[in-house]
């Protein structure tokens, strides 16, 4: 918006232009538009749950419901060791920390074609956008960590052999290391789909495949040791691992394993930004 403007001096509080550096992701413009990532955030969560008669209690229906399938299929039927847990806690252990990564990744994975109308009609830092999906992530995350933590409990009082360790002290790291990896890969997905529309469509079956090679429903002991190198070139595998040690006392854990991940994730996530911030100049050209 113009301040003052005359013929010899021009002055402008704000220039829009498609050339920038690489590193400039105008991070002063997302602080100012704050408020319209609570209003993304607030129209996210109500389109989704809008017309439903359970409304958020999705948040926890989902999971449990989950969980209840796999201890069934994976516990008592193909009957994959658990490491001396209760079967249901192993498992939803791992379900929620994939579905806080998958989720980040699929909301961050499809910025561009679902808001190419907006984007293409008016100016707002685009990074607004998967800010504000990822918050709808990490409430519903929230939720579902309270209601594990429940079931922990309750397992404790009937006299399951759980133990909390110190490594609960940083659980939040690994929390921020899933959501880094989840919003780099996502937005580097989110920036191809724009020239490559392969892979929207291939980002299902990508992602359950993911899901079955990232330890979520068996632990890394119970892999062959011939194949544990493939599971060790996954890096949400470490994650979900020291995660459900620090809450069950499940395997090892490994401070060094979480070091190496947060510098991963780090490499990734600044990858995806400005790979995001790159394609946001010309994106309404190509989508």
């Amino acid at each position: 918006m113009p301040i003052t403007e005359t013929a010899e001096n021009p002055e402008w509080d704000q220039i829009l232009t498609s050339k920038r550096r690489i590193f400039d992701l105008q991070l002063n413009d997302i602080w100012r538009y704050r408020d319209l990532i609570w209003l993304f955030f607030r129209r996210d969560f109500v389109a989704t749950y809008k017309q439903t008669i359970l409304g958020p209690l999705w948040f926890i229906i989902q999971p449990l419901a989950s969980t209840a399938i796999y201890t069934v299929i994976f516990g008592q039927i193909a009957r994959l060791p658990t490491e001396g847990l209760p079967p249901f806690l192993f498992y939803m252990s791992g379900i929620i920390v994939w579905g806080l990564f998958s989720s980040c990744l699929t909301s961050c994975s499809t910025v561009f074609t679902k808001n190419a109308g907006i984007f293409s009609k008016v100016y707002f830092p685009r990074l607004t956008v998967p800010i504000s999906s990822v918050m709808t992530v990490l409430l519903t995350f929230g939720l579902q960590l309270l209601v594990f933590i429940a079931f922990m409990v309750f397992f404790a009082f009937r006299g399951n052999d759980i133990q909390p360790g110190l490594g609960l002290l940083v659980v939040p790291v690994i929390l921020l290391n899933i959501c880094l990896l989840g919003i780099g890969f996502g937005c580097i997905i989110s920036s191809l789909t724009t020239r490559y529309r392969d892979l929207q469509m291939a980002m299902g079956f990508g992602v359950q495949l993911w899901m079955y090679a990232s330890c979520v429903f068996y632990s890394r002991a119970s892999v062959p040791e011939h194949l544990l190198w493939i599971l060790n070139l996954n890096p949400i595998v470490p994650l979900i691992e020291n995660f459900r040690s620090a809450f069950l006392g499940a395997g090892t854990f490994n401070i060094h394993e979480i070091g190496i991940s947060f510098l991963i994730s780090l490499v990734v996530f600044l990858s995806g930004i400005i790979v995001f911030h790159q394609v946001e100049k010309d994106f309404a050209d190509t989508i």
